[in-house]
């Protein structure tokens, strides 16, 4: 029986953003104090889990996130812009109340998808769900691809997308977001490929270190 390949998906540390409530998408928010803090600590047991490879979106919070895991797997980060966030467009850095004061009809129909992420793209310039799946999926099968059978893959990346990108891969109906509550910073998910006819199936969700705050994804 052939092992299964594992892919291990790491939101990002903190940044002051996440503790505002900021938008950031495409923004490149560096880490906090708290943030940096959360990546060295994650970073041995993402090492526990034996990578093969490490791939990273390529904005900071990401990149310093996979920079601590890095160092401690001994493992070189290929980063790939495929793995960015949601671009927000032009909510990037509002917060909800600044979100709902400037666009209220966008925000009325955001809010009423709860966390689906049906109406990402309701404000100007940002990415629809479709865009956002088109570009990290090929990219999320591309890292596993690249190990061998019994292998591990691992992705730091960022929370609205990697959570979208997880039910696709599991080839859930994108409503079944309303299941799973956000990542959280330096979370961990887990999935490997043992599914029938190598399909991939949920291992763990959300997997944090006990610092983690239970703040919105992003």
């Amino acid at each position: 029986m052939t092992p299964p390949r594992t892919l291990v998906l790491l939101r990002h540390g903190q940044t002051a953003w996440n503790a505002e409530g900021r938008a950031q998408g495409h923004l490149d928010i560096g880490l906090d104090d708290l943030g940096r803090a959360q990546a060295a600590a994650v970073a041995p047991a993402v090492a526990a889990l034996r990578p093969d490879v490490l791939w990273s979106s390529d904005l900071a919070r990401a990149a310093t996130t996979a920079a601590a895991v890095s160092e401690a797997c001994g493992l070189e980060v290929r980063h790939d812009a495929r793995l960015r966030e949601y671009d927000v467009g032009e909510r990037a850095g509002l917060t909800i109340p600044e979100f709902a004061s400037a666009y209220p009809a966008e925000h009325a129909a955001w809010a009423a998808a709860g966390s689906s992420f049906e109406h990402a793209d309701a404000v100007p310039g940002a990415e629809s769900t479709a865009d956002v799946l088109g570009r990290i999926v090929p990219a999320l099968r591309e890292v596993l691809a690249s190990v061998e059978p019994g292998g591990t893959a691992c992705v730091v990346g960022h929370g609205a997308a990697l959570k979208v990108a997880t039910i696709a891969l599991l080839g859930w109906d994108r409503t079944a977001s309303t299941s799973l509550r956000g990542m959280d910073n330096c979370g961990h998910t887990l999935l490997d490929d043992a599914g029938p006819d190598g399909s991939l199936r949920l291992v763990a969700w959300n997997r944090t270190p006990d610092f983690a705050p239970r703040e919105s994804v992003g």
